[in-house]
């Protein structure tokens, strides 16, 4: 093997896996470290992959693709997995496979390498991605390979190999952190036990509700074809939404849970998650949808959606049938547009006023008033007759069968 382009995070895990990679296969490591919105980490990833004699680094802006392409995307089939779950971790991962490939082709790598263990998720969802966009490549996943198998080891092999350590990565961790412009989640460690409540500490991302502000705040996000695109009136890229909605949701506490979920290797796993920007934009869309989708389309949506969310929590981002479904979702939100009120206090997102030059709503016909002749009263008695043929059916024969029994 001549070359390998590892994703690098920087980390503890992430660079003993670096050191191993040019131990074990000795040969040239690139590094690719994707920026999704996750801050501060990104100068300690360029330095540590630097001590370590990386001599291709690269450190690369996703934040506006990652929200455009795969965010939007997902938030306009109001997705969530298991009821709850915005998926913030598990669509971070296509986009960051989808230029691990490009890179290991441009520089002419024989493999990519991950660091995610061999008890999550993220092993499927890169190596999927990784099998749909390039099934020549080969994919390392050193935790499945290497006798590392504690944090103890990973440190000890770290200071025998003078491997830098960030601070907050000596000792024993208090929890495992995922984070980026969709979301902060954590879990391992202190949140082990289901059974204890998390501690105030774990929460990074929003607020203690019971110090949020005391008044609530109203803010009114646009859309356009399903897709938000301002603020209060100002027009915004789609990341610097998204992070304008994270700093007012985070203020106000919005978007806290703690979920026990279901994971695709097939056992449970507790993890608090901290999405204050997505739980208001979910809530919107759905708002805004509210008077512009058909109610065939709407219905069917939420039939489809849990399979979607399905899909996407798998790793099956690239497959055909997520593709399929993509369409016709996209296809819905041909006349999403408007704007929608959110009322922000202490953790609640209520969507409180929506408007749309493509509304489908009627108030002359809703209306407990004269509706000046555009609905008659009459016409429900054959709507209902019609509706109900089928359960006097039902009923005359259980009736028949019950005389029939006496």
């Amino acid at each position: 093997m001549k070359k390998i382009v590892l994703s690098y995070s920087g980390g503890l895990d992430t660079s003993v896996i670096l050191k191993w990679l040019q131990e074990t296969y000795k040969c040239e490591v690139v590094t690719f470290t994707a920026d999704l919105g996750q801050g501060e980490e990104l100068d300690t990833a360029r330095r540590n992959a630097q001590n370590l004699g990386v001599q291709d680094i690269r450190v690369v802006d996703l934040r506006e693709e990652f929200v455009k392409d795969f965010i939007f995307p997902m938030f306009r089939a109001n997705t969530v997995y298991e009821g709850l779950y915005l998926l913030g971790t598990s669509i971070a991962r296509p986009v960051i496979v989808k230029h691990l490939i490009e890179i290991a082709k441009e520089v002419g790598a024989d493999a990519i390498a991950h660091g995610s263990t061999g008890k999550g998720n993220d092993q499927a969802r890169f190596e999927l991605a990784a099998n749909a966009l390039d099934p020549s490549i080969r994919v390392i996943a050193p935790w499945r390979e290497w006798d590392l198998n504690s944090r103890t080891q990973l440190i000890n092999y770290a200071e025998k190999r003078q491997v830098s350590i960030p601070k907050n990565d000596v000792g024993d961790a208090p929890f495992s952190v995922d984070s980026n412009l969709l979301h902060i989640s954590t879990e391992g460690g202190v949140l082990e036990d289901p059974a204890k409540p998390a501690p105030d500490y774990v929460f990074q991302r929003t607020a203690d509700p019971q110090k949020a502000p005391d008044a609530p705040e109203t803010i009114t996000i646009g859309f356009e074809k399903g897709d938000a695109v301002s603020v209060n009136g100002e027009a915004l890229s789609p990341a610097n939404l998204l992070s304008k909605l994270n700093d007012l949701g985070g203020k106000h506490s919005i978007g806290r849970l703690d979920l026990v979920e279901n994971r695709f290797v097939g056992m449970k796993s507790r993890g608090i998650y901290e999405t204050p920007g997505g739980t208001i934009l979910l809530a919107a869309h759905r708002g805004i949808e509210a008077i512009t989708l058909d109610p065939g389309q709407a219905h069917l949506k939420d039939e489809l959606m849990p399979r979607y969310a399905d899909l996407i929590y798998k790793g099956l981002w690239y497959s055909p049938e997520r593709e399929m479904l993509q369409v016709m979702i996209d296809k819905s939100q041909e006349f999403v547009t408007g704007e929608v009120t959110v009322r922000l206090f202490k953790g609640s997102a209520n969507v409180i006023a929506r408007s749309s030059p493509l509304s489908l709503y009627s108030e002359s016909l809703v209306t407990f008033e004269d509706s000046d002749g555009t609905y008659d009263h009459k016409d429900a008695d054959g709507f209902i007759r019609l509706t109900g043929l089928r359960l006097r059916s039902f009923a005359a024969r259980r009736e028949r069968v019950s005389l029939g029994s006496e």
